[in-house]
């Protein structure tokens, strides 16, 4: 019977191994692979335990095998070996541009090193009251501070180049700097617009690190606000500090030293009593930073980019414009700006269609009637004409009235000055040049974003306020009767003003105006808005700005907003280049003594290689004695002298002859530091009275005929500047005579009389000499 069982065993285990073998098979191979990993991971853990790096010293005990981890740190004689680098090949695509945002524990640890704080107070004004509250903080910071924290810096933003502290700190060994920022609250556009633009620019832009400021020891903010203006933040209350303080937080990586400060310039004595108590809470987080106690955790909002809730809640990425909406309520200001956007209206889905429909607000004037802006420019004597255009009467226009002489325009082009309108069609520029006679009062932009006036209002409103002008000059004693009647009829227009002319969306309509009532038109730019340049339609003469010949000291005397600014002038270059066939085009280099003169003739030549202008005009500068010069390093120390001006233009034709380049002195003005250099090629020809004798010389002939420019430009046919070229310049505006007109009147400053100077012939031959 066992025997039986026996036999049938077989049997029953192949019917096993048929009803289960898979299940057999797949716990095998579990099996097998978690013995296999086991062995596996064994082995590499005695391989790492007992073949430590070459020349490791091992301390061999029973027992206790240590790692090598261990007997590294123990052997603190050893200098671990620098593995080799890698060779690996650019994988294909674009490079992964990353940062990295400063740890507390990294800025504590950088905080204890500071031997030195240097505070750097910024500040912005336009009527001036700021300024008084930056100097009292300080006079404050200086008188109770001990010698670890430095003698502050003031700073006013209009004349800061932002790139030098607010995209990358001064650098100063054991010593931070400390920012402090007290900023106004306007409704309208300025530097400090601008300003803000640019922290937040820097902060969205990938190229930038994500924390560029991290090395400041600190900063902190202060907003100064009219509450009778505007009750409450959520209604406009030091908005502008409020959007400096959280873009400041995000570039310097967590490091507000104090929290934003807020005055109430309503109330005097509390705002005064605010800003003592904002400037002693930064004064002795100044201390604790040079003592090395670093920014802490024991001020409120120490180390963070917010300080509510509701701002905690905002979008990384959204805009100061949009965020300072939400606040808002339904109301709204004219001057609203263009980028303002309303909170998104509630939409009932019960229905088809919604409830409303948002539209974005109109954009707002670039200068209001009721903007600071507006009282400073009329009280420099302009007209302002619509929301962004104006006009003034030079001081040349006076003076040839009264018979004391027309400006250089007259002996280089023959523009009587009181049958000139000097305008513009835009007061707003893309450049803070130190130069600049407007006082830094102008708005500034580098796109269009104001309301834009059409251009027939424009065109009326200037020649209005012109005549307004000239009318005032009736009862001025030495006006002359048959000028004065002269001036009533516009003849020139120079949209040089103020500001960019070209920059006025409608500046071709404009130019069109002026020529069908046959005034001519000098239209000046700064080579910072190449797009407009090439679609610039017909202008009797068109300037062109070049006030440096390499990209540093354009950034130091321009002080442009655009950061491709350089890249944005030299492709100027290469159209005016172009439009030479087109345009009779002019340089325009104004001279700054410690600036732009010293060994510049040769980059200025390569200048006029590229763009080939028919003339050249070199000018030195006019200082005019304001504030904003004093702060942007301008005095009296860079005008330079005639003899420098003359010295200057010499060493410029003789660089452009090394070139092949063929230009000479056509004329000058001595009355106002301006010598024009002219294409000889183009410009020095036989008159046309005398182009069948053949003993005829050749002479300069700089001088425009306007009547023979309208006729071609009312021809519809192509024509070229040559074709409009007008008279042999007077010998009385020729090199060596001086260019004062000889049949008006030279006087000094207090209107009396001025000998006649002889020729300058043997002042030339010096300048001369000395070159040699």
């Amino acid at each position: 019977m066992d025997m039986e069982k026996i036999l049938q065993l077989p049997e029953e285990l192949l019917f096993l191994w048929h009803a289960h073998r898979a299940e057999v098979l797949l716990s095998a191979g579990l099996l097998f692979a978690v013995l296999r990993l086991a062995v596996h991971w064994r082995a590499r853990k005695s391989k790492e335990v007992l073949t430590p790096p070459v020349l490791t010293p091992v301390d061999e005990k029973p027992l206790a095998v240590p790692s090598a981890k261990e007997t590294l740190a123990d052997a603190d004689h050893y200098e671990a070996p620098t593995p080799k680098p890698t060779v690996q090949r650019p994988k294909p695509g674009p490079k992964r541009v990353t940062g990295t945002k400063k740890s507390k524990a990294t800025a504590n640890q950088d905080a204890q090193v500071i031997e030195n704080v240097q505070p750097i107070i910024f500040y912005y004004t336009l009527g001036g009251s700021t300024k008084v509250y930056a100097e009292s903080v300080a006079q404050d910071l200086a008188a109770s501070s001990p010698s670890s924290i430095l003698e502050p810096q003031l700073h006013d933003l209009a004349d800061t180049e932002y790139d030098d502290f607010f995209l990358s700190i001064p650098k100063a060994e054991k010593t931070a700097p400390f920012y402090l920022l007290l900023l106004p609250t306007y409704n309208i556009d300025t530097n400090l617009s601008n300003f803000l633009e640019h922290l937040q620019e820097t902060h969205h832009d990938f190229r930038i690190d994500t924390a560029p400021l991290s090395g400041l020891a600190g900063y902190s903010v202060f907003g100064l606000g009219d509450k009778h203006e505007w009750p409450s933040e959520a209604e406009g209350f030091c908005t502008q500090a409020v959007d400096a303080d959280k873009w400041m937080a995000r570039l310097t990586g967590r490091k507000r030293g104090f929290p934003l400060g807020f005055g109430d310039v309503s109330k005097k004595n509390e705002a005064d009593g605010m800003l003592k108590e904002w400037t002693e809470g930064v004064s002795s987080i100044m201390k604790d930073l040079a003592e090395g106690k670093g920014l802490g955790e024991g001020v409120p909002g120490s180390g963070e980019p917010i300080e509510s809730a509701d701002e905690a809640s905002e979008d990384e990425d959204e805009t100061p414009a949009l965020r300072k909406t939400k606040r808002k309520p339904a109301k709204r200001s004219k001057t609203d700006d263009l980028e303002d956007l309303k909170a998104p209206i509630p939409v009932d889905f019960t229905t088809s269609k919604p409830t409303s429909t948002t539209q974005p607000p109109p954009p707002k004037p670039m200068v209001p009637e009721t903007s600071p802006t507006y009282s400073a420019l009329t009280k420099q004597g302009y007209t302002i004409v619509g929301s962004h255009s104006g006009v003034k009467i030079c001081r040349w226009t006076k003076s040839a009235l009264r018979g004391r002489g027309s400006c250089y325009k007259f002996s280089f082009y023959g523009i009587q000055s009181h049958l000139c309108m000097e305008a513009t069609p835009s007061l707003s520029c893309s450049n803070k040049c130190v130069f600049c006679w407007r006082h830094g009062t102008n708005p500034v932009g580098t796109t269009w974003r104001w309301t834009v006036d059409p251009p027939e209002p424009v065109f009326q409103g200037m020649k209005e306020g012109h005549y307004k002008k000239i009318k005032m000059m009736r009862g001025v004693p030495g006006v002359r009767a048959e000028r004065f009647q002269e001036a009533m009829r516009i003849r020139h227009c120079a949209l040089s003003l103020v500001g960019e002319p070209i920059f006025y969306p409608y500046i071709n309509d404009l130019l069109g105006m002026l020529h069908r009532e046959r005034i001519s038109s000098f239209l000046v730019c700064n080579a910072q808005h190449p797009d407009q340049l090439e679609a610039l339609g017909p202008v009797t003469q068109l300037y062109v700005s070049i006030d440096a010949s390499n990209k540093e000291m354009l950034r130091q005397i321009d002080r442009p907003l655009h950061r491709d600014y350089w890249e944005r002038f030299l492709r100027c270059m290469e159209i005016l280049g172009r439009k030479r066939f087109t345009h009779r085009t002019v340089f325009r280099l104004t001279l700054v003594k410690g600036f732009n003169i010293e060994e510049e003739a040769e980059g200025y030549a390569n200048l006029v290689e590229t763009a080939r202008p028919g003339f050249v005009e070199v000018k030195g500068v006019t200082y005019c004695g304001t504030s904003t010069s004093k702060g942007a390093g301008l005095s009296m120390q860079n005008v330079p002298f005639y003899q420098e001006v003359t010295a200057f233009v010499l060493a410029l034709e003789k660089a452009l002859a090394k070139r092949g380049l063929d230009y000479g002195i056509g004329a000058e003005h001595a009355h106002s530091c301006c010598i024009l250099l002219a294409d000889r090629s183009r410009f020095f020809r036989v008159p046309a009275a005398e182009k069948d004798n053949p003993a005829a010389e050749k002479k300069w002939h700089t001088l425009i005929d306007y009547p023979r420019f309208f006729d071609c430009l009312e021809s519809g046919k192509p024509f070229a500047p040559e074709d409009y070229v007008g008279a042999p310049t007077p010998e009385w505006a020729l090199w060596g005579n001086g260019g004062f007109d000889p049949r008006d009147e030279r006087v000094d400053r207090k209107g009396r009389p001025k000998e006649p100077k002889e020729s300058k012939v043997e002042e030339v031959q010096e300048v001369q000499e000395v070159q040699e």
